[in-house]
């Protein structure tokens, strides 16, 4: 019924964060370097597509099946006290799962990256021993 607006609502907040962490990083004099580090910003904007992109298919999906009016209270489910506790009780279950899935990933998807950018950087052998070129 509306399990897609949590997402939305996070992916809201999480862009303005982005935002945020952007103006930081610029302000730091933070930049991509050569070496393809990634700025935690760019990290955060993954997450933002994502949810992004989720939210709007399942927004898709919800006026697809006319849970979705253009006219006032947008939600169908809203029109009665009756069919507005089931949707709230949606959202807490389905939409905050489907949030809290979406960011699992996303932080695997970091932790991966972060893991691998580290492997990237680090010596070789030939480095240590002063035989690189």
């Amino acid at each position: 019924m509306a399990c897609f607006l949590v997402p939305t609502t996070e992916a809201v907040v999480t862009s303005i964060i982005t935002k945020v962490i952007e103006s930081s990083e610029e302000k730091k004099g933070i930049v991509k370097s050569e070496r393809t580090v990634r700025r935690f910003s760019e990290k955060m904007k993954w997450l933002n597509y994502m949810l992004w992109g989720g939210s709007g298919l399942l927004a898709f999906e919800h006026l697809w099946h006319g849970e979705i009016s253009p006219f006032f209270p947008f939600l169908t489910a809203a029109s009665s006290p009756e069919s507005t506790a089931e949707m709230l009780h949606e959202m807490a279950t389905s939409g905050v799962m489907m949030a809290v899935a979406v960011t699992l990933v996303w932080g695997i998807m970091v932790l991966v990256t972060n893991k691998l950018e580290k492997m990237s950087f680090a010596p070789s052998v030939k480095e240590v021993k002063g035989e690189a070129k």
